[in-house]
């Protein structure tokens, strides 16, 4: 059974298990690694193999080393297929990798056949179709909560990779790395359940209400991108077109219209729940489940009701 290399980056996240679980369905799965990273539990996950690349080469510099590693790498061992996440450091990788081995690539998939066919969100999220790579083998990038974990136990040998980065690799490099301060909220991309104000918000310290009802639900906050131009909350926490890309079981929506932009970046997500005083706004259209009023009304109801059902 021909390998399929998932693509590990910066540590084990739940999208990394996501891709492991969607590997297995086409073939032995084999984990790419750069630096440190947890074994055993992509292990736990069904890697039976770890490529691990290490070193100044790849630490030192941005992307373009880790592409060079990989398309060495699917040369060796000619792979079934590459698995990817769809991040913004995922989609560089595979699109560089997609150049160096002339190859198709297909993005933001939400679900890969063990044919190697992609089911892909296009035209921003507002219409699924199917497709495949006519030339080379399928390198595909994957959206965060597309499918559930599930573990497989195996018990993967290392492989450390040698890493023979070309002057073009290096031409941009790493000179400083500061760590995010983390809360106790889950990562916005890979949280289960999201919930995101708009410009209905009002101000910034409205927002203490969306951070309230996300808490309580054990979300991560989100805001559309008229909240974050008006200076609402901070840029990284954008969802849309332009911002974020989600995909969560459950996604509320406070005081956002539901502009095309908005849309693009949560419109997969499993159940969609707006709040919106504008009965004609364009985010009912997606709902599951709409209200309509006053989210200042609307919210602290919702939350005495969360609060007494735990």
């Amino acid at each position: 059974m021909a390998e399929v290399l998932v693509v590990v980056e910066n540590g084990v996240k739940k999208v990394t298990l996501e891709l492991l679980t969607i590997a297995r369905g086409l073939g032995s799965v084999s984990a790419v690694v750069f630096g440190e990273a947890d074994t055993a539990k992509l292990g736990e996950y069904g890697a039976e193999k770890i490529y691990a690349a290490s070193g100044e080469d790849v630490e030192g510099y941005l992307v373009a080393p880790k592409a060079t590693v990989i398309a060495s790498l699917v040369q060796q061992v000619q792979p079934a297929a590459v698995l990817l996440a769809s991040t913004q450091e995922g989609k560089e990788i595979a699109a560089r990798l997609a150049i160096k081995l002339d190859n198709g690539l297909l993005t933001d998939a939400v679900e890969v056949a063990a044919d190697g066919t992609a089911t892909q969100a296009v035209f921003a999220g507002s219409a699924l179709v199917k497709s495949k790579v006519t030339k080379g083998l399928p390198i595909v990038t994957v959206r965060p909560n597309s499918v559930t974990p599930e573990p497989a136990a195996a018990s993967p040998a290392v492989e450390q990779v040698t890493v023979a980065a070309s002057e073009t690799d290096k031409l941009t490099r790493v000179v400083e790395r500061v760590a995010e301060q983390k809360g106790s909220r889950p990562e916005l991309t890979e949280a289960g359940i999201v919930v995101s104000g708009g410009r209905g918000v009002g101000n910034a310290d409205n927002f203490k209400l969306v951070e309230e009802l996300a808490d309580l639900l054990g979300g991560a906050v989100g805001a559309s991108r008229a909240a974050v131009d008006s200076g609402y909350y901070p840029h990284q926490f954008q969802v849309g077109q332009t911002g974020k890309t989600v995909s969560p079981q459950l996604y509320v929506a406070l005081g956002i219209s539901g502009a095309i932009q908005h849309r693009a970046g949560m419109q997969t997500s499993k159940t969609i729940v707006a709040v919106n005083k504008d009965a004609e706004a364009p985010i009912f259209e997606l709902a599951d489940f709409g209200v309509v009023g006053d989210l200042f009304k609307v919210v602290p109801q919702a939350a005495d009701e969360i609060r007494k059902r735990k």
